[in-house]
């Protein structure tokens, strides 16, 4: 009987791994030459949980576990109000709250600008912002909640961004 293996290098590449997700699956990061399916088993764990679910708190602290050059995620309500919330340890705040609700308002503004258009271009998936000190990508959540991550700057995003779609999937 020939049974089909998928190897670490396969999916490494479709799951865009870091060497935390080893630690955290109890994997050794040498990376064996072949991985039976476990994996894929845990990623589509996670995702029947988010969608059933949607578990914002540990949304947030599983996208902290993606990347240690994430340094916040939240998801805030229509009102702006962070709801749930993940820091990086040893992170400061740039915002002051008054200034992160209102960055958030903005970022619902923009938000519903997006999904007014949305019949015409499709529906958002992310927007992301670089300054000098950090880079904010914002999601769209269910029941008008929005998920808020922010990096440093020499972050890869493009990774993150696709690791988050695919929790959010």
């Amino acid at each position: 009987m020939n049974e089909k293996r998928t190897s670490f290098a396969q999916i490494e590449k479709v799951f865009l791994l870091s060497p935390s997700h080893y630690q955290k699956l109890s994997l050794s990061s040498a990376r064996p030459a072949y991985y039976p399916i476990y994996l894929t088993e845990y990623l589509l764990d996670l995702f029947i949980y988010y969608l059933i679910t949607m578990d914002f708190d540990r949304l947030c602290k599983d996208i902290l576990g993606l990347e240690s050059k994430i340094r916040f995620a939240g998801v805030c309500d229509d009102s702006g109000e962070i709801k749930y919330v993940g820091q990086r340890e040893g992170i400061t705040n740039l915002l002051s709250p008054d200034e992160t609700k209102r960055s958030n308002l903005q970022a619902l503004a923009r938000w519903g600008l997006r999904n007014s258009l949305s019949s015409k271009v499709g529906k958002g998936k992310y927007a992301m912002s670089e300054y000098e000190k950090i880079k904010r990508i914002t999601f769209p959540l269910e029941q008008s909640h929005l998920l808020l991550v922010t990096t440093e700057v020499d972050a890869d995003h493009n990774k993150i961004i696709r690791n988050i779609l695919t929790m959010l999937t």
